[in-house]
């Protein structure tokens, strides 16, 4: 088996944009037919969403983290182009595991070709793989957890409690791990979004490793509180009211990246407000796009298409509604290239 390092060196030359716009330039030329138009749609309605005043809502599913997308999402929350996150527990961790262990993961470019006991070894040195990249478990997640650990039990002894992504920024901005950062900083989504103090919803975190090590810490006796970290529920409640507040002022949008929770989660919000709230005041999602490689099939609601949202009165007739049916992995950073004008 070969197994490759990962660098600093490809961090920062993926990262590095092209001051003339060039980027954005190559795509509006290049790109006009078939789903390489609708990326240009797409793009060009985030603009025009966000220059009527409108806000953003990114969701992540999959592994966006691992995939290193914070290469364009951190900019994207520096420059005020994202006002809300949804994403799952993975993705929250996924980034903060790469910030302080990047250089302990290992690539598997041929991981189509492992067999079952070429990924008995990778689990044998503690190897969790993601697709084609292997996380380390010492360095990245067993690290975390004495981290998360440290705020939890705090949190717990002092009776407060605190959502999971305000636990991550509570460790991020103490810079007590700043030693053991391993890429450049302004890559990490979740680093920008700390120092931003950016709303983040993450529906279904308890299935994360860091979720599976909250119980097990709670089942140890090391937090007598199971409900110090806020969840689920909680977090609906608290996009119902802010969405409500926020709606009421300018439009809010939303750019899904994969299906799943991330995206089921939020967008529910709308339908409840308006049918069990009797909200009916309430604006619809005033921007969709969906990027998904999960094709429109029977019974797929991440493939279906945007109108079925309609008859769930998440989205209205007029919202601009867009589908890209493609690798989020490729298409998320060139819109979030062309929006930032790259």
């Amino acid at each position: 088996m070969i197994f490759l390092t990962l660098d600093n060196e490809v961090s920062e030359m993926a990262h590095a944009p092209k001051a003339d716009g060039s980027i954005t330039r190559f795509i509006n030329h290049h790109y006009r037919h078939f789903n390489a138009a609708a990326l240009v749609d797409a793009a060009k309605g985030y603009h025009q969403h966000l220059n009527s005043g409108g806000k953003m809502m990114i969701t992540l599913a999959g592994a966006m983290s691992t995939a290193e997308l914070g290469l364009s999402l951190a900019e994207m929350i520096r420059q005020d182009k994202v006002h809300l996150i949804s994403c799952t527990g993975a993705n929250l961790e996924e980034d903060v595991f790469n910030l302080v262990a990047h250089d302990f993961y290992e690539r598997v470019p041929h991981y189509r070709q492992l067999s079952p006991q070429d990924e008995e070894e990778l689990l044998k040195r503690h190897m969790n793989r993601v697709t084609d990249t292997c996380i380390p478990e010492g360095e990245a997640m067993r690290r975390m957890e004495t981290a998360m650990l440290e705020v939890w039990t705090a949190a717990d002894q002092a009776g407060k409690r605190f959502f999971p992504h305000e636990f991550f920024y509570q460790v991020l901005l103490s810079g007590k791990y700043t030693e053991f950062y391993q890429i450049d900083p302004k890559d990490s989504w979740m680093l920008a979004a700390a120092e931003k103090n950016l709303p983040i919803i993450v529906p279904g975190w308890e299935d994360a490793t860091l979720g599976n090590m909250y119980a097990a810490a709670v089942i140890r006796g090391d937090i007598k509180n199971v409900h110090t970290v806020r969840t689920g529920i909680e977090y609906m409640t608290w996009l119902a009211e802010f969405y409500t507040e926020a709606s009421a002022k300018n439009s809010i949008g939303m750019f899904q990246i994969g299906g799943g929770i991330a995206g089921d989660f939020p967008i529910c919000v709308v339908p409840m407000l308006h049918q069990d709230l009797q909200r009916n005041s309430v604006p619809l999602w005033g921007y969709f796009c969906q990027i998904s490689d999960s094709t429109t099939s029977y019974g797929s609601y991440s493939g279906a298409v945007p109108n079925e949202k309609i008859t769930w009165g998440k989205l209205g007739v007029e919202t601009p509604k867009f589908i890209i049916e493609s690798d989020a992995t490729i298409v998320a950073p060139l819109i979030f290239a062309h929006v930032l004008g790259w």
